[in-house]
């Protein structure tokens, strides 16, 4: 498959939601909360570059930058900065 079609691009766009707002809400590893923050606002970045790049009709960058932010979001569940527990939507949860 070469091309992003409006479906995958919709389910990734509810995903990195999902799990951005699971991870906004979740629990802090200790004295991690300044890393946190950073990353939380990486994420919310790269998900509304997401949205500007689809409503400019670039998938290609649109999913890309949903990649990245879904990237961040996995990082940040492997060291600790949020606690969760759905292994749907982030890799490396046990």
């Amino acid at each position: 498959m070469d091309k992003i079609s409006d479906g995958k691009l919709k389910k990734y766009f509810s995903m990195s939601r999902e799990a951005f707002e699971i991870a906004r809400k979740s629990e802090c590893g200790k004295g991690l909360e300044k890393e946190r923050a950073a990353f939380l606002d990486t994420i919310k970045r790269y998900i509304s570059d997401a949205e500007h790049f689809n409503k400019m009709n670039d998938k290609v960058n649109a999913f890309a930058a949903l990649n990245y932010a879904h990237g961040w979001l996995d990082a940040g569940a492997k060291i600790g900065l949020w606690k969760v527990e759905n292994s749907e939507l982030f890799a490396g949860v046990d």
